[in-house]
């Protein structure tokens, strides 16, 4: 949420949450994203795809 409105790649998602000894692929976001839109149900288009760049927190929209 600290990052609302900025477009973060899959890498970047990846290295900010990849411990250490732990393998994540960048498919593995694109799951994860699919079932926190799930979960968030009617609010789920407040993640964002930016087709060929990354996902995004739609902006102040959600306070």
């Amino acid at each position: 949420m600290k990052n609302r409105g900025r477009v973060l790649s899959r890498e970047k998602l990846i290295e900010l949450v990849q411990g250490e000894g732990v393998s994540v692929v960048d498919r593995a976001v694109d799951t994860h994203i699919f079932g926190l839109r799930k979960k968030l149900g009617d609010c789920a288009d407040f993640v964002e795809t930016i087709r060929g760049v990354g996902y995004r927190v739609k902006g102040d929209e959600i306070i």
